[in-house]
């Protein structure tokens, strides 16, 4: 699976991910992209899921129709979010096109 990370999500998580390719928006130059534009940029770059901190995404973007899966990380910082690593790898690995799914993680 394709992955694409948005600017808040933790870049060393993605070695956990295991078996999946991981490109962080920044590389690409798209880390200025509004969640829509971003969206739809990944979608027709060919990526399968989105990685993002962004809680509100379902509320400010129509997801309808939507070909990427959307998982959203409850809390992005890496010292709590590091115990979950196993929880998130396996939301990912159940994600299926056009899915939406929040990975709620406690804050500390």
């Amino acid at each position: 699976m394709l992955i694409l990370f948005d600017h808040g999500t933790p870049a060393p998580l993605a070695p956990f991910l295991e078996g999946h390719t991981v490109k962080r928006a920044k590389q690409l130059g798209w880390q200025t992209l509004v969640n829509g534009e971003l969206l739809t940029r990944a979608e027709d770059a060919g990526f399968d899921l989105l990685l993002t901190t962004d809680q509100n995404i379902q509320h400010q973007q129509n997801l309808t129709g939507r070909k990427i899966a959307i998982v959203v990380l409850g809390n992005p910082q890496w010292p709590v979010l590091r115990r979950y690593t196993d929880l998130v790898a396996s939301k990912v690995n159940a994600a299926r096109p056009g899915s939406f799914t929040l990975i709620e993680i406690p804050r500390e």
